[in-house]
């Protein structure tokens, strides 16, 4: 049982520490991009939304758009981006910033450094704070099975 309470909170920790890994490096991505002055008109070629959960938990929509531009190089890119704005729809032309070595990691977003900035940091601290129970809940829990901890009678 003790095996239980140790292995369940260390596979959360390394599923919280992969989603932060990933929040970092999109928010470098859209930083980059938004940094590198290089822009282009892109048209929108699809948006669509992708539903996750339900059952008994809440059903989460997140709406996706496909873009297409043209680089300065000429080369055409496609790329898909989550969470864009509700107004762009099929066939509306954008503004989208990009890096000349990776121009599929484009964002359409327009630049908000200190929206990225604290967003970012909003989801890193809730990360830090999930982490630091789950630590808090496997030393709890470990003490309690030990015979150390406060709670046995």
């Amino acid at each position: 049982m003790e095996a239980f309470f140790s292995i369940l909170p260390a596979l959360m920790i390394a599923m919280v520490l992969l989603a932060a890994y990933r929040v970092l490096g999109r928010s470098r991505e859209i930083g980059r991009a938004w940094r590198s002055g290089l822009t282009a008109e892109a048209r929108c070629l699809n948006a669509y939304t992708r539903t996750s959960g339900g059952g008994e938990g809440p059903v989460h929509t997140t709406l996706h758009h496909v873009y297409e531009f043209t680089t300065r190089e000429g080369r055409a890119v496609r790329f898909t981006e989550r969470g864009g704005p509700a107004t762009v729809v099929q066939g509306d032309i954008v503004t989208v910033h990009y890096v000349a070595d990776r121009p599929e990691k484009a964002t359409a977003k327009p630049p908000a450094h200190g929206r990225l900035a604290a967003g970012t940091g909003f989801l890193l601290t809730f990360f830090g704070v999930f982490v630091a129970g789950c630590i808090a809940f496997m030393i709890s829990a470990h003490g309690v099975f030990s015979g150390t901890g406060d709670f046995m009678p």
